[in-house]
């Protein structure tokens, strides 16, 4: 049985998601955000004391896009990962990476100095930068769905929108979504629609519920 540590909404929601576009059974594992200051047990599991953390027999992995993969191809090839002999597979890497590195990354930051620190230790030109930083990047992912095309690689859902998709959720969060475009809003709408995503959002609520944890609430000040 597959275990995920998730908190609700960090980026362990991309692992939560791909799960469940799987069907693969799951123990879902709930923690308070942030797990290293407030649950300190957990620490015996993961020293780093982030989210997520993957346990799948003898293996034990940190990093939600390289989580996505693994879980796309540990039963052998899915639709969900390209086949290194697939035209697109460079740009599947590439935009499995870049949801994580490129688009969540700077939110991390606008979160950080612009809601989670003290008054006193908030930085309101670096929340406006990397927030400014956030939406230049959308350019490529609007590039991408252009001539009409409804996902980023391979002509079809993949684990690259899975991962690009945690990172519009958050823009939802953090206020950046207003930045939108037409064609990433209309792209947005239609991940968010997936049956798997809202599977996803239904069992962290239920989970956190059932374990007596509290959301805490990104979008809170």
């Amino acid at each position: 049985m597959i275990t995920l540590h998730h908190a609700t909404d960090t980026r362990s929601f991309r692992v939560l998601w791909a799960l469940e576009e799987l069907g693969l059974p799951y123990e879902l594992r709930m923690l308070p955000f942030p797990p290293r200051a407030l649950a300190r047990a957990y620490l015996d599991e993961n020293p780093l004391g982030t989210v997520p953390l993957l346990v799948d027999g003898h293996v034990r992995m940190t990093e939600s896009a390289a989580i996505c993969h693994y879980l796309a191809t540990r039963d052998g090839q899915s639709p969900l990962a390209l086949d290194p002999v697939e035209a697109d597979y460079g740009a599947y890497l590439n935009w499995l990476h870049f949801g994580e590195a490129t688009l969540t990354f700077p939110q991390a930051i606008v979160l950080r100095y612009g809601r989670f620190e003290p008054s006193e230790r908030r930085l309101p030109q670096a929340v406006a930068d990397y927030g400014r930083w956030f939406t230049a990047r959308l350019r490529a992912v609007e590039s991408a769905l252009g001539d009409g095309r409804e996902t980023l690689c391979g002509d079809r859902f993949t684990m690259a929108d899975v991962s690009v998709g945690y990172a519009l959720l958050l823009a939802d969060i953090t206020g950046l979504a207003a930045g939108f475009t037409p064609g990433v809003a209309a792209y947005w709408e239609r991940l968010a629609g997936r049956p798997a995503y809202r599977a996803a959002r239904e069992a962290q609520d239920r989970a956190g519920r059932e374990q007596g944890v509290a959301a805490t609430d990104l979008r809170a000040g």
